[in-house]
């Protein structure tokens, strides 16, 4: 596996780096050995924050954590990977059959699924979209209450969501082709 570590508001000391490589190790019987590890380490107040995307083929793992200890962050990032992959063992079987050397999927144990809750879609909305610009969606989207808002971007002529980020700000999904 092949990491790249970023610190967004502090240094990442090769302590730190050795051990989310080594707690890593155990994803060693998942992935080849092409696979690459994205890890933000970062921190907010008094808090530590591990963010990691691990892209495989076509599917994205991602696990984000915080807590006051940044090797407490590093466990819980790790357990809740290991809990997607055993969650989503078939989906990503079947989706995956042709990227098969990318994944390891025999090592996963198989979660019982007979238990767990399988989450469907329950309602379908539709809604005409009229043409505007960010602001205006932004607008639109406080005033409905929502976290995120679906329009048809004026300027572009694509279909953009504008989302309300975790620290307050807004974010732009833009399609591309």
């Amino acid at each position: 596996m092949k990491f790249t570590i970023y610190g967004k508001n502090m240094h990442v000391s090769e302590g730190l780096k050795e051990a989310l490589k080594k707690k890593f190790a155990k994803f060693d019987r998942y992935f080849g050995q092409e696979t690459e590890i994205y890890a933000t380490f970062s921190k907010e107040k008094n808090y530590q924050m591990l963010e990691v995307t691990i892209p495989v083929g076509k599917t994205i793992l991602r696990a984000e954590e915080k807590s006051e200890d940044m090797v407490t962050s590093i466990e819980d990032v790790v357990n809740k990977l290991e809990g997607q992959l055993r969650k989503h063992k078939t989906k990503l079987q079947k989706r995956n059959l042709e990227e098969a050397n990318k994944f390891n999927l025999e090592e996963i144990e198989a979660g019982d699924e007979s238990d767990e809750f399988q989450p469907k879609v329950v309602r379908t909305k539709k809604f005409a979209v009229k043409p505007m610009n960010v602001d205006e969606a932004t607008l639109q989207m406080e005033l409905l209450g929502h976290d995120f808002f679906v329009f048809l971007n004026g300027d572009t002529d694509d279909v953009n969501v504008v989302y309300m980020r975790k620290d307050g700000n807004y974010g732009l999904i833009e399609p591309t082709f």
